[in-house]
């Protein structure tokens, strides 16, 4: 195994710390047969915990070693991958050398442990590519992934020869992508120490905007921005903005699912981590996806200054935004920051006090739509009421009834919102199902 891995030209970038990597160097120890036993194994069996730890994350099953494998394929980005990422697998020299690495991909796929097994009294590669997984909630890892690598998995272990190995993974690449991107939907950043990661969210609501119940106008604004983006062609930043509980947030997830297969991929950002704002559009930029920056829940106090490196980012800096990335917020103010009596009135400590106000608004201006999510009256509210309940036949309330207690609900819960109305709808069924 040593010497295959040694080979590879375009995906040499494992890293020293990979399990392929680390395996390999623990193989060639055995070929030199200068190792004790005892240690071998040991250190073998550490690496295989790793797989599995990888296995129960992604939900791998029946044979973990070729979903290891194809799981390396599928997030290594070289040169390579990346380009064909963007454009596809063209005629071009640099194939010659991805079906080399193709090659000793395939042959790994395919290669014999018995004699390592047999002479150190060990099964766990046999185990490994005859696995049964135990079955899990979905919550529990990464469906998406997951899906993506077993199916290509078996593609791959199938291919007679290299060419059709080669044709399946620059296909996937020019499907899917590759690397965190190509197979995540949304992801939070981390930064430290001037090092900036990408941390995938691994489980996300599935809800659609057919769940959010009424606001037709604003889901359309919505999608005619978003389709237009992800089509290629011009559109603009979108502030949400309104009262809390209306399906802001609910939006926004759902926009993410109905156009993830079309490229659209989202970033999480916090307040606190505006600073980082530039760093990950330059990490982004070139990649052939389209990203959306999500800020929810966005307000600024009067002594907060976060908001000028948005401002900078979004219009005004020197670097140009490019055209594959937008910003998407929810906030529960129309201006985004806080006005008192004090930013209105002439003071003589500061006689320009109207500039100020304008810098603060102006954040606002720079969002090309803005849509607004305002709080259902009393007859929206039972409609909705209604549609979420008709989703559970185990709630068996007459419309008399169900919105009857639906109105005490709403008094003692928040008042009159979308939120209100999908709490007191669980209420229901959990109790339902308990009877």
């Amino acid at each position: 195994m040593y010497k295959e891995i040694s080979q590879l030209i375009l995906y040499s970038n494992l890293g020293e710390d990979s399990i392929l990597v680390r395996l390999s160097e623990l193989f060639r120890q055995f070929d030199s047969c200068h190792y004790r036993d005892e240690d071998l194994v040991a250190s073998i069996y550490k690496e295989v915990k790793r797989l599995l730890d990888l296995a129960t994350d992604y939900a791998f099953d029946r044979n973990l070693w070729q979903n290891y494998l194809t799981f390396v394929l599928v997030t290594n980005e070289n040169s390579f991958s990346m380009t064909c990422e963007k454009v596809g697998a063209h005629d071009g020299t640099v194939n010659h050398f991805a079906k080399n690495d193709f090659r000793i991909f395939m042959n790994l796929f395919h290669y014999d442990f018995r004699a390592i097994e047999d002479t150190l009294g060990i099964d766990c590669f046999s185990t490994l590519c005859n696995y049964r997984a135990i079955s899990k909630q979905e919550r529990m890892y990464n469906k998406n992934v997951s899906e993506k690598v077993r199916a290509l998995s078996e593609i791959l272990n199938a291919a007679e020869d290299v060419d059709t190995f080669f044709e399946a993974v620059t296909s996937f690449y020019k499907d899917y992508g590759v690397g965190m991107f190509g197979l995540n939907k949304a992801f939070r950043i981390r930064s430290d120490r001037g090092q900036l990661e990408f941390l995938p969210i691994k489980n996300l609501d599935k809800v659609v905007l057919d769940d959010l119940t009424g606001y037709e106008i604003q889901k359309r604004k919505l999608i005619e921005n978003t389709e237009a983006f992800v089509g290629g062609r011009m559109a603009n930043n979108c502030l949400l903005y309104g009262d809390a509980g209306t399906g802001k947030s609910t939006s926004i997830k759902a926009i993410l699912n109905q156009y993830y297969d079309r490229g659209l991929r989202m970033i999480e950002i916090y307040k606190h981590q505006f600073k980082d704002l530039s760093p990950v559009i330059s990490h982004i930029k070139n990649r052939n996806y389209r990203f959306i920056i999500y800020m929810d829940d966005l307000s600024f106090e009067e002594f907060e200054t976060e908001y000028k490196y948005l401002k900078a980012v979004i219009e005004g800096g020197m670097e140009t935004k490019p055209d594959n990335v937008l910003i998407y917020a929810t906030s529960n103010r129309r201006h985004l920051i806080r006005e008192t009596w004090n930013d209105r009135q002439d003071r003589d400590e500061e006689l320009h006090r109207s500039d100020t106000v304008q810098e603060k608004l102006s954040l606002v201006a720079r969002f090309g739509i803005t849509i607004g999510y305002l709080k259902p009256n009393q007859k929206e509210y039972y409609e909705i009421v209604k549609n979420l309940a008709a989703r559970h036949k185990e709630i068996q309330l007459s419309e008399e009834d169900l919105l009857a207690q639906a109105h005490k609900w709403e008094l003692s819960h928040g008042g009159l919102s979308g939120r209100t109305a999908q709490q007191f709808v669980n209420y229901l069924a959990g109790k339902s199902v308990m009877k």
